[in-house]
């Protein structure tokens, strides 16, 4: 949750490492962390391993955090399922008393996609007043849509993102932040923006929290700056082969 603030464990730095390795030679453009000390340091750990971007502003956004717990915090799950069985209802749909319910952690997940979709838009803009459109629909360079599983994506897909550089947002934001808050978020991209996922990811794997330092790849087009209809892609979701 958000009250118990602890730092990583010593297996916690070697997961973090593990991702950092993973993803060194993407090219960031953007990185944004929950505030709680676990992510933070999470993020930092991934961007000194990082090829391109060491030197990266992290900014820390609490819109990021994990879902507040109220009294469960600081206890053993099996302490939350007990509370939930008691009140006669089941995980993760049950709010302890003094948490968040699972509306208003997605209202928060809501507000910050749209904050990152904005800035996305403002940044294209940016670049078309300095360079113009023409000099712009060269500027995507390979290397920034290197991620490690780039033969996942169709060809379709990488190929349409280069051609129609001038449309698309260069806009590559890694963002740090925790299980239940991260699974409530995929749950808003699928229910409410139609998110296209993989054809062979089951329903217990979209539910499922992820692993700790899971990585998840969304393509998110905004076409023509069109700020309410972003169509978003899954390429991967809670990825763990780096463990």
């Amino acid at each position: 949750g958000q009250g118990v603030d602890e730092p990583l464990s010593a297996t916690g730095f070697r997961q973090a490492d593990a991702a950092g390795l993973f993803l060194s030679n993407v090219k960031f453009t953007h990185v944004f962390s929950s505030d709680l000390l676990r992510a933070k340091q999470t993020a930092a750990t991934i961007l000194g391993k990082n090829k391109f971007c060491k030197d990266l502003e992290i900014k820390y956004d609490a819109r990021l955090r994990e879902r507040k717990y109220g009294v469960a915090e600081g206890k053993p799950l099996t302490d939350l399922k007990a509370m939930a069985k008691a009140a006669g209802e089941q995980c993760p749909s049950f709010t302890p008393s003094g948490g968040e319910t699972l509306d208003e952690v997605r209202e928060r997940a809501k507000d910050f996609f749209e904050f990152l979709c904005q800035l996305a838009v403002e940044l294209e803009q940016k670049e078309q007043d300095m360079h113009g459109v023409a000099s712009r629909s060269s500027g995507t360079s390979a290397e920034q849509l290197v991620f490690p599983w780039t033969n996942h994506c169709s060809e379709a897909e990488l190929s349409s993102d280069k051609s129609g550089a001038s449309k698309a947002l260069d806009a590559n934001i890694l963002v740090v932040s925790h299980g239940a808050y991260m699974r409530n978020w995929i749950g808003y991209f699928v229910s409410d923006l139609n998110c296209t996922l993989p054809t062979n990811l089951t329903k217990s794997q979209l539910s499922s929290v992820s692993p700790n330092t899971g990585v998840s790849h969304f393509i998110v087009k905004l076409e023509n700056g069109n700020l309410l209809k972003p169509e978003i892609t899954c390429v991967c979701l809670n990825q763990d082969s780096h463990l």
